[in-house]
């Protein structure tokens, strides 16, 4: 008797991740770009990967409007450059998507691969997965410098969900886009040198209802 409760019970948890997996599967990127600031000028819709705006008919993007994502824009062609995250919102020019004018500009995104289950990374202070680690669940770090970690990472685990790691503390510097897998080594993950001093998690509501956002109460 107890062996066919749980022999149910297994298959219906079997048939919610299967349910879940293939919601996700439905879920929608979309954004609108243009090229100018302020939401001026031509505008395209973006909903894949695009490695070349110029092919869209425009020489650049100087403003953004995700309406579903997120998605990483690129500020060369092919994915190349510096990188930013652009999450769900309005960016009506360079300095609401970065702290630091490198470039006013973008020429490519793609949509951010998310992992709808819980976050868990590890940071190691030297490549190849050693030297010193520091383990993080759930959990944003304004400054690994301030929780007893080093400023320097070499390579990185992540376990689970969606991450962006930062140059400096409290989010500011060069962003690193930091999706479910391993990275051996810095540039793996886009940076030029191991300075990494903080890091935060992805979150959207199309996959984590407790995320970011706050529902306004009715």
């Amino acid at each position: 008797m107890s062996s066919d409760k749980s022999k149910n019970s297994s298959q219906t948890d079997g048939k919610a991740a299967q349910s879940k997996k293939s919601e996700m599967g439905m879920m929608s990127y979309k954004m609108y770009v243009y090229d100018q600031e302020n939401f001026q000028g031509r505008m395209v819709e973006i909903s894949n990967e695009c490695m070349n705006v110029c092919e869209l008919g425009m020489d650049r993007v100087r403003s953004v409007r995700v309406e579903t994502g997120p998605f990483v824009g690129f500020e060369q062609m092919n994915f190349c450059g510096e990188m930013y995250i652009l999450e769900k919102g309005e960016y009506p020019r360079w300095d609401s998507w970065s702290n630091c004018q490198k470039n006013d500009y973008l020429l490519s995104f793609r949509p951010v691969k998310m992992d709808a289950e819980k976050h868990k990374i590890c940071l190691y202070e030297v490549g190849e997965f050693k030297g010193r680690k520091m383990e993080i669940m759930d959990d944003d770090v304004p400054s690994l410098f301030s929780y007893g970690f080093t400023d320097r990472v070499g390579s990185i685990i992540v376990s689970c969900g969606t991450w962006v790691g930062y140059q400096f503390p409290g989010y500011r510097g060069s962003q690193y886009l930091l999706e479910k897998g391993d990275f051996r080594h810095f540039n793996e993950f886009g940076a030029r040198h191991p300075q990494f001093q903080s890091v935060r998690r992805i979150r959207d509501m199309q996959w984590h209802l407790q995320g970011c956002y706050t529902m306004a109460s009715k």
